[in-house]
């Protein structure tokens, strides 16, 4: 070993057992707090003595010999002055099959006052980057019991697809169809950002006693800091992974990425991080992969997490930064329109602007065929769907848009589903053989033939 190398793992080694020194706090700004004389590593815990007790935060950024720190919680009683002391790392979140049918915050702990979570086994919230080449690959559908997806847009077994749609179109309501229709071993479900209402309603209403019992749901509404909101996603995927190692096939919703994006945002900004594209620093879309590559499958004898990420589109604009980049890093989209939202069409899946990228490697030729022939219909009656309302189309001058009007009635009716209503994959298929056989006739015999 040369003398530099020596020199650097001996400096190493003495920082390592070096004892932890308290500071105390010098300014606050926003959510930020500033500390000085005391030392500590990204991403390790103090303790700040405030007049209503000891408040945790986290050491997000330094500069020189300042400490930045974000606490989990709301400011209050912090005074100039105050002692910081180091406590060490992160204890980690809990995690086992106690887990099941409970209600924890973005670090753990029990919302829903069935009283603690006696685990054995802790885990860290960033874990290990899994070597790509010792994945799986995707080669089985995943059910889901909605229609529009298992047969139009149908989902690979640790497949991670973007649920894109505005506010009120019905994103919550499509992933409580999903929990309750799929056939994955465990749910895993992270409310990230939400109004807290909607965190009671989606776990008493729209998931249910049934798809309560085999899910665990991770909530950091809206009223939360964005540390704990950050923690929040980190804390469903790290539960996810650890369902997926015990061989176990895991579907996770996470509502919404957008959220998760925010809150980093507002941690890289208060420390002094510099904007990049509309507001965002670089730091949030080095983020956004990292965090979703941890979903997908597993190596040999794990199992899988098929993650749905909704990306909340401002202004339903699918150009928006943070949506551009999920858009690159998923494995499929499903887009939600406000127009079919609207009309009282449920779930308002969009056809014709979605894609599983997957579906050719989990779907058979046939299956395969019959899906593109309903997109091509269904984009070729949007396309002229003007002319057709206002009477200006004349039946008889093409054949291919008289078969799409024709089609029209039937395949809204296929696409529609009650929200308690849950169909089985097979029973989609049959459906859309139905559908394509009995509007299409002999011309798709010739097709497939």
């Amino acid at each position: 070993m040369s003398l530099l190398h020596r020199l650097q793992a001996w400096q190493v080694g003495e920082l390592a057992v070096r004892p932890a020194v308290a500071g105390k706090l010098t300014r606050v700004v926003g959510l930020t707090l500033e500390a000085i004389g005391c030392r500590a590593a990204v991403g390790s815990l103090c303790r700040i003595e405030t007049l209503n007790g000891h408040m945790e935060a986290e050491v997000v950024g330094f500069a020189g010999d300042k400490l930045f720190l974000m606490p989990s919680e709301q400011l209050k009683g912090v005074i100039p002055g105050a002692k910081v002391t180091p406590i060490g790392e992160e204890h980690g979140v809990p995690v086992g099959m106690e887990l099941l049918g409970r209600v924890i915050d973005g670090v753990g702990v029990p919302l829903d006052g069935l009283g603690p979570i006696l685990t054995a086994n802790n885990a860290q919230f960033v874990s290990q980057r899994l070597n790509p080449l010792a994945r799986k690959p995707i080669c089985e559908p995943m059910d889901v019991g909605v229609k529009a997806i298992n047969a139009i847009l149908t989902v690979g077994q640790g497949q991670r697809m973007g649920l894109f749609a505005g506010s009120g179109v019905g994103k919550s309501v499509l992933l409580g169809m999903m929990t309750r229709g799929t056939t994955a071993d465990v749910v895993v479900v992270g409310l990230i950002g939400e109004r807290g209402r909607e965190v009671k309603e989606f776990i008493e209403d729209i998931l249910g006693a049934e798809g309560r019992a085999r899910s665990v749901v991770v909530a950091a509404p809206a009223d939360a800091s964005p540390l704990m909101r950050l923690k929040g996603c980190e804390t469903a995927l790290t539960l996810a992974e650890y369902f997926r190692d015990q061989g176990l096939n895991v579907l996770l919703l996470m509502d919404s990425l957008t959220r998760y994006a925010q809150a980093q945002r507002e941690i890289a900004l208060a420390v002094g991080e510099p904007p990049a594209t509309k507001g965002y620093p670089p730091s949030v879309f080095a983020k956004l992969p990292a965090l979703v590559e941890r979903a997908g499958n597993g190596g040999e004898g794990q199992g899988s997490i098929t993650a749905f990420f909704t990306v909340l589109t401002e202004g339903d604009d699918l150009q928006d930064p943070i949506a551009d980049a999920a858009r690159a890093i998923l494995d499929g989209h499903i887009v939600l329109s406000r127009e079919l939202a609207d009309s009282g069409h449920y779930p308002a899946i969009d056809i014709e602007k979605s894609i599983s990228r997957v579906m050719p490697m989990v779907t058979s030729e046939e299956h395969m065929l019959r899906a593109r022939t309903v997109k091509q219909y269904y984009s070729l009656y949007q396309q002229n769907r003007d002319l057709i309302t206002i009477g200006a189309y004349s039946q008889g001058a093409d054949p291919r848009l008289d078969q799409a009007i024709a089609l029209r009635p039937a395949l809204d009716q296929f696409l529609h589903q009650r929200m308690k209503e849950v169909v089985p994959y097979d029973d989609c298929l049959t459906g859309l053989q139905q559908l394509t056989d009995s509007l299409l006739g002999r011309q798709f015999d010739r097709r497939t033939g």
